[in-house]
């Protein structure tokens, strides 16, 4: 079990929590929530020793090992893949670590003979014998091939660091488990396969994810860390939202309940108290008016953009017709001889591993990237909305946000603030430069452009990348709402199933092409 006793953080004047005291155990998974900028990831290195808090304590039972996901991916660069992941495990890595330097020296005296025997038995108690089997089998799970296993950190791509991390802190196999973003830069079928090896283990978890289908499957309790202070839910992430927003409506109607007595007892106190026949009535009204308490309803940190993506013009029949498409780079081949043919209103999910060329079709299709061979061919009043990955491009000229939102509409000043508005972006805000502003506000002036450009067809690749809870909920609302057709790439789990009318999946085998949801594709391919 991990607790904390009257936890505060302040940065500045105003404290970014304060007293939290909580207890994590059970063997319970919880979800740690809340809205960007509230201290999730803060909250999280208090508890993992990676930062002091202003007041208060964090404590962990005696015996209970600790174990969490590393962010800096750079810091194990001196040594193996393996020896990287058993590390997660720091007393079996000390031992392994002494044993393998007295088994590598020349000549072994009588005490390191004596020493290496007592090695081999805490060795062996700590199924050390296996640790190099078991953590190549979390490698493949991620998707780190074999041939890297034994090789150094530096030969892995830094995005795959990441995963091998994610190895590390699972081989620890810790009492409690610290997971921060676990599903960054994991596509959608090792998400899969990381929910069930973490609904499998014993551990009590604390998981940071803005994945919805992620902290369904994985949690039991959910951690809110809003208004402030953090407050623990029985159940998943959707069974939370359903009771808390609930809770709220019965909050304002209660209020409400109670302010219309208050009314009808102030009109009768008003009418009457200067009657003498009624003043006593009038005395006792006023004091239950006195008696009446309304409950505090706290300001949420939450808040929502609100966005809606419409079309000028309507697509009919076809909107793209590919036909004979290749796309390589140096002696990979990523696709080729592919021919399909969208149709106006369809909403295609291209999904595949990480590296295969989901984004690389994707440019393709947006004539973002030449293809080596083959042609696309787009209707001829189709207008193409296109949200890359990597937002760079989109921001290289340095402008305020307003004159940025401005080159999208004809439509004056009026329009363009209401824009960055419905984006949470404040009448302060919109003087701040482009080049400051995070990979999530990066995110909403891009959707900001797509509602006042009005495209018939809305290209994304990994749209809810960076963006907080709610974001990512407006979001998914505007597209099952959008009338026009939609081709996008993403590793969310929830955002794919709830839009997908058609699934592309890029494999080493080729491309898998199927009509309908994503679920009744994995029941098609018996998943």
């Amino acid at each position: 079990m991990i607790s904390t006793a009257n936890i505060t953080m302040q940065f500045g004047a105003k404290p970014l929590f304060e007293n939290v005291s909580v207890k994590f155990g059970n063997g319970n998974r919880y979800g740690l929530i809340g809205a960007n900028g509230c201290g999730k990831s803060t909250f999280m290195k208090i508890l993992g020793g990676e930062l002091q808090p202003s007041s208060g304590q964090v404590m962990i039972d005696t015996n209970d090992r600790l174990g969490k996901l590393r962010q800096d991916q750079f810091a194990f660069e001196e040594h193996t893949v393996l020896d990287t992941v058993i590390m997660g495990h720091t007393e079996l890595a000390e031992v392994k670590a002494e044993r393998d330097r007295i088994y590598s020296q020349p000549e072994m005296s009588e005490e390191d003979g004596m020493r290496v025997a007592d090695l081999e038995m805490k060795f062996a108690e700590m199924d050390g014998y296996t640790a190099e089997a078991r953590a190549g089998d979390l490698l493949l799970g991620l998707g780190i091939p074999e041939e890297q296993h034994a090789g150094p950190m530096t030969a892995v791509a830094p995005g795959w660091k990441l995963r091998v991390l994610l190895a590390q802190a699972l081989f620890s196999d810790p009492d409690v488990l610290l997971l921060d973003e676990p599903t960054n830069h994991l596509d959608i079928h090792t998400i899969r396969w990381l929910e069930n090896i973490l609904v499998a283990r014993s551990s009590t978890m604390i998981i940071i994810s803005h994945d919805r289908h992620f902290l369904n499957s994985v949690c039991t309790h959910m951690a809110d860390l809003d208004y402030g202070e953090l407050r623990l839910f029985p159940g998943n992430y959707d069974e939370y939202m359903t009771a808390a927003t609930a809770a709220r409506e019965r909050l304002h109607a209660d209020n409400a309940k109670k302010k219309k007595e208050i009314a009808e007892l102030q009109s009768f106190v008003s009418r009457f108290s200067a009657n003498a026949s009624k003043a006593k009535q009038a005395t006792s009204r006023a004091r239950q008016i006195d008696k009446i308490q309304l409950e505090e309803v706290k300001p949420s940190s939450r808040v929502s953009p609100y966005i809606r993506f419409e079309q000028t013009k309507k697509l009919h029949r076809q909107a793209v017709t590919v036909e004979g498409l290749g796309k390589g780079f140096e002696d990979l081949t990523l696709f080729q001889d592919l021919n399909l043919q969208i149709e106006a209103g369809e909403r295609v999910a291209i999904i595949g591993p990480n590296g295969i060329g989901k984004t690389t079709l994707l440019r393709c299709l947006a004539g973002d990237l030449n293809a080596d061979s083959g042609t696309v061919k787009w209707a001829e009043a189709a207008e193409l909305g296109y949200f890359a990955q990597d937002h760079s491009h989109d921001f290289a000229d340095d402008m305020i946000l307003f004159d940025w939102m401005a080159q999208w509409t004809a439509d004056g000043e009026q329009a363009v603030r209401a824009a960055l508005g419905r984006m949470l972006f404040s009448n302060d805000e919109v003087k701040k430069s482009v080049k400051v502003i995070s990979g999530g506000e990066q995110g909403r002036m891009l959707f900001g452009k797509l509602t006042l450009t009005k495209p018939n067809v809305l290209l994304l690749d990994e749209p809810t990348n960076h963006l907080d809870m709610e974001s990512i909920e407006s979001l998914n609302l505007a597209l099952e709402n959008y009338p026009g057709t939609l081709i996008f790439v993403s590793h969310d789990r929830e955002f794919v199933s709830s839009l997908a009318t058609r699934i592309l999946e890029i494999t080493p085998q080729g491309i898998r092409d199927f009509s309908g949801s994503y679920d009744d594709y994995l029941r098609s391919i018996d998943v």
